[in-house]
């Protein structure tokens, strides 16, 4: 079978699955299929997406904070060879002020290439936990409150607080290599490179050329390894 067939396959697989456990999740646990090779709309699937707020088409730059997802992804591009998944269980993440607990898998075809990432993500809030304690005591048949679920962020907007936010915890004005070496390594973390035009955008945050930010990556790169 040829790596596509094998990627449409797994999609249509995962996406059946998804839907099952969906149908039996509780609403604090959200589920979703990222397809990577197009990050700018790469939600495929998801399951109570009014825990992040992302729907089908949001960008995987909206992530939860510290989504080491992207850690995953990068290792699974640059440093471990062969077809098996890049599974992180249960690290915690947070958004909008929320504490969760985070799981990913990232899913490689036959060629080693990253196409997929299933992600599993259960808010831990003490009021979502109170909220749906109350939900248990409805009677049966009562339909449950439609979840607000928010626009999906601009991608634009969501490179430039990535950005912003690597260049605050590195230090703004006059930035030595080491501390633009940093301020990569956050926006890696993020995911900012595996989208069009990120290196672009941090190049410019930074001062440098594109072939600069390229040296700084492989250069993390073997630092990692």
């Amino acid at each position: 079978m040829a790596p596509i067939e094998e990627r449409a396959l797994t999609f249509k697989v995962l996406k059946a699955a998804i839907q099952a456990l969906g149908s039996v999740a509780p609403r604090n646990m959200e589920i979703l299929l990222h397809d990577l090779d197009h990050p700018e709309h790469s939600v495929v699937s998801i399951v109570n997406g009014h825990i992040s707020g992302r729907v089908i088409g949001s960008p995987i730059l909206a992530a939860p904070e510290q989504d080491q997802g992207f850690k995953a992804l990068m290792h699974a591009s640059h440093a471990q060879r062969g077809a098996d998944p890049v599974v992180l269980p249960d690290y915690p993440t947070s958004v909008k002020g929320r504490t969760l607990r985070s799981a990913t898998a990232i899913l490689r075809d036959s060629s080693g290439h990253p196409f997929a990432s299933l992600c599993v993500n259960t808010d831990l809030s003490d009021l979502n936990a109170a909220m749906d304690f109350l939900r248990q005591l409805q009677p049966l048949g009562a339909e449950p409150p439609e979840a607000i679920v928010e626009e999906p962020a601009d991608m634009a907007l969501l490179m430039a607080e990535i950005i912003e936010h690597a260049l605050q915890r590195t230090g703004h004005g006059r930035m030595n290599k080491q501390a633009k070496v940093e301020a990569v390594r956050v926006m890696q973390e993020r995911g900012l490179f595996i989208v069009k035009g990120g290196v672009e955008k941090a190049a410019t945050a930074l001062g440098v050329t594109r072939y600069t930010i390229y040296n700084y990556l492989e250069q993390l790169r073997g630092a990692n390894r």
